[in-house]
């Protein structure tokens, strides 16, 4: 679990495994604490200022799986000014302030490099209460897994990059990517869960893997109750699936029991999503009204799973 530094040099700062590599927290007092994350991604659609939405909402989302707040943010970008100008810059900065905005996330400023490939994302401070925060960690045995948004984006987003995704396809998944995870962050504090953390690059058995890992259980997902985004398994049965899909479940694969669930399954589950939703543990007894609460606001999240006391061990039935 989280504990304070060991030498006493920052007796403040909590440390552990929280939502991964990419976030600190600082207790501020006994009912606060500051939340400290960055992230930025290479663009995934083609507007400008919807890549900026979909990067703003990957950018807080770290904040969001440790049950906290955003409060402001910093814009980082990498942009060739010669070659794209800065027209698109400044739609791809109104995307992001946008967003920002929804979350009531003030962006104060930012930093920008020269750089061949355009990248955006932002460095996003929070807060949290620290006995009420969740991390990969807290998963215990006996619980219900819920997941808060369907999988699938990174199948889709490589479609659009070859040009063979349906419009209606790209739409549901920019409406997912740019969806905030405020709402899930709020279910799963409600429900008592402890054990969360967001889906983006490891896909969900890479993050799952993980936080069974760190909390000490065994997670088992039941395939069907997994939620895809329109069009995802389509597009996979047609061969268009990401690189770093494929490389996380060879990770996966170490401690994965795939059941009677072929290869294509397995590589949906393990799809590398940006912007992706929260996947928390929940006792069986608030796991239905926290999808149902989900669900009322917008969102497609389903009880996809159990937990069982164990080494970290996933399994597919």
């Amino acid at each position: 679990m989280l504990r304070d530094l060991d030498d006493g040099s920052f007796p403040d700062l909590l440390v552990g495994a929280v939502t991964g590599d990419d976030a600190a927290v600082w207790r501020i007092d006994d009912g606060r604490a500051l939340v400290a994350t960055a992230d930025f991604i290479t663009p995934v659609v083609d507007d400008a200022r919807t890549w900026g939405m979909v990067a703003a909402a990957n950018s807080l989302s770290d904040v969001y799986a440790m049950g906290g707040r955003p409060l402001f943010a910093l814009n980082l970008v990498g942009w060739n000014s010669d070659a794209l100008g800065t027209e698109l810059l400044a739609q791809v900065l109104d995307g992001g302030r946008a967003v920002a905005h929804q979350a009531g996330c003030a962006v104060v400023g930012g930093h920008t490099i020269d750089d061949p490939e355009p990248k955006y994302g932002m460095s996003v401070i929070g807060e949290v209460d620290p006995a009420r925060m969740l991390t990969n960690t807290g998963l215990r045995a006996g619980q219900d897994l819920v997941l808060t948004k369907p999988l699938g984006i990174g199948i889709i987003t490589t479609a659009i990059k070859a040009d063979e995704a349906p419009a209606e396809v790209i739409d549901a998944a920019v409406e997912s990517m740019t969806r905030l995870n405020d709402v899930g962050a709020r279910a799963a504090v409600d429900a008592g869960a402890s054990g969360c953390t967001d889906v983006t690059g490891f896909g969900l058995l890479g993050h799952l893997g993980r936080m069974a890992v760190e909390s000490a259980v065994d997670a088992t997902i039941t395939v069907d109750a997994v939620p895809l985004l329109p069009g995802a398994l389509e597009l996979a049965q047609a061969g268009l699936i990401p690189g770093g899909s494929r490389r996380n479940l060879t990770w996966a694969s170490k401690r994965l029991d795939p059941g009677t669930h072929p290869e294509l399954w397995q590589l949906l589950l393990a799809d590398a999503q940006t912007s992706g939703g929260l996947v928390f543990g929940a006792d069986p007894d608030h796991s239905a009204s926290a999808v149902a609460a989900l669900n009322d606001q917008g969102h497609t999240a389903a009880v996809i799973g159990h937990t069982a006391a164990g080494p970290g061990h996933l399994a597919l039935r």
